[in-house]
Formats: structure tokens, C-alpha cells, sequence
């Protein structure tokens, strides 16, 4: 592999620096482009529920034991994937009248559990705002109201409903703005290497020396013919 002269490399981006800054405002404004008139805003609603005890007597404790949390810990996992389950979601879409099927609102729904809590998060994504947060607040319904059906538990109790997202989450001009830039500079700083480490003419006498191994005795001056 022939060596890289950095001093030599470093030289070389200066002067392409301007094709550099050009290519990268290029992508700039194609990227803030893309996000302002192309890209598809999606608004979340998030709503969060907790695995609690409750008491089935007047005289009967409702602080949790240990072993209380380590269950409602575990069914966690359960409890996620029933929310996603046809069971509820066929619910939903019949409550709130949905022009959809099971599987295409499964893919706008996200739950998630907070570390080492009983705490379930259901999150959902749509292009209408306030269709999100109302979905979420009628899964984390139709979703409370199934666990007494099928466990014989009321153990879930909501903590937070869906408030309506003020501006969509999945767009930000500037963090395109600054992808676009770094694509820009990477791409451009990428072929220009290239370009270098491939060039096998001569560009300075030093080079010479460097590849016949004999001493340069002179220079020809480059001139230029003046326009008369």
C-alpha cells in the first residue's frame, strides 16, 4: 500500500474545500427539502397503566408485598402482548369505528414496560393527532376492562390517559439539517480521497526525488501566455 503524505492530504481538502461546502449545502437543502414537503408527520399518544393491588375486603390490606410486585412484574410481558392481541384490538377498532384491520393497527401501536416496574407504557402513532391520543385512551379501556374477563383480576389501573401531541415526533428540521450536512461532507470527503489515492501523476518535484531516486537540478517555470 503506498503511503498517504498527510501534510500532502491535508493540502488537497483545502483546496477542495469549496467543492466540499458546495456539495454539502446541496444536500442541506434537499434534506430540509424532503422533511418539510415530503415526509409523512406522525403524532403519539401515550398513555401508561400500572399492575396494582386492590383489596376484596374492607379488613383485607392493600399494601403490596414483595411477592405482589415480583408477580405484577412478570406479568407485564403478559399483559403487552394481550394489549396487541386481536381480542382487544378487534374491540377498538369496533368502538371507535376504525376503517382498518387488526394488523394494520397493531403496526401503529408500541408498549413498552419501564425497568423494574410494574408500569406499562402504550404508545400510538398516527397521521391524525388526536385520532392518536384516542386510540391509546381506548386500548388502555377496552384493554383493563378484558384483564377482569379473562383473569378474574381487577389489578390495572390507569395513571395516565393520552393527551393530544401538540407536533408530530418523527420530524425535526434540524436534525435533518445536520444528516444532511454530515452526508454531505462524508460523501464528497470520501470520492476526493479516492480521487487522491488513486492520482498517480507528479505534482511536485519532491515526488520526483521520491520515485526515480535521483536529485531534481531545475525547475521549468510554468508561463502563462498573456491575452493580448
Amino acid at each position: 500500500m503506498e503511503e498517504i503524505d498527510l501534510k500532502d492530504l491535508f493540502k488537497y481538502f483545502m483546496k477542495k474545500m469549496p467543492i466540499i461546502l458546495i456539495v454539502s449545502f446541496v444536500f442541506l437543502w434537499f434534506g430540509i427539502g424532503y422533511t418539510c414537503f415530503f415526509k409523512t408527520p406522525l403524532y403519539r399518544g401515550d398513555t401508561t397503566l400500572i399492575l396494582v393491588k386492590k383489596s376484596d375486603g374492607a379488613d383485607q390490606s392493600t399494601s403490596l408485598t414483595q411477592n405482589d410486585i415480583m408477580v405484577n412484574q412478570k406479568l407485564v410481558s403478559t399483559y403487552s402482548q394481550i394489549i396487541k392481541s386481536r381480542r382487544v384490538l378487534n374491540q377498538v377498532i369496533k368502538k371507535m369505528g376504525l376503517e382498518c384491520n387488526v394488523q394494520t393497527l397493531s403496526s401503529k401501536i408500541s408498549v413498552s414496560s419501564v425497568s423494574e416496574t410494574e408500569i406499562i407504557k402504550i404508545s400510538v402513532s398516527d397521521k391524525d393527532k388526536n385520532e392518536a391520543a384516542a386510540i391509546a385512551n381506548k386500548i388502555a379501556e377496552v384493554f383493563t376492562d378484558e384483564i377482569v374477563e379473562i383473569y378474574n383480576l381487577e389489578n390495572v389501573t390507569i395513571i395516565d390517559k393520552a393527551q393530544t401531541p401538540d407536533a408530530p415526533y418523527n420530524i425535526s428540521k434540524v436534525r435533518s439539517a445536520l444528516l444532511a450536512l454530515i452526508a454531505g461532507a462524508g460523501l464528497t470527503s470520501a470520492i476526493l480521497f479516492v480521487i487522491y489515492y488513486f492520482d498517480t501523476s507528479v505534482k511536485s518535484s519532491e515526488q520526483v526525488e521520491e520515485r526515480l531516486g535521483i536529485p531534481v537540478i531545475g525547475n521549468v517555470p510554468l508561463v502563462r501566455k498573456k491575452a493580448k
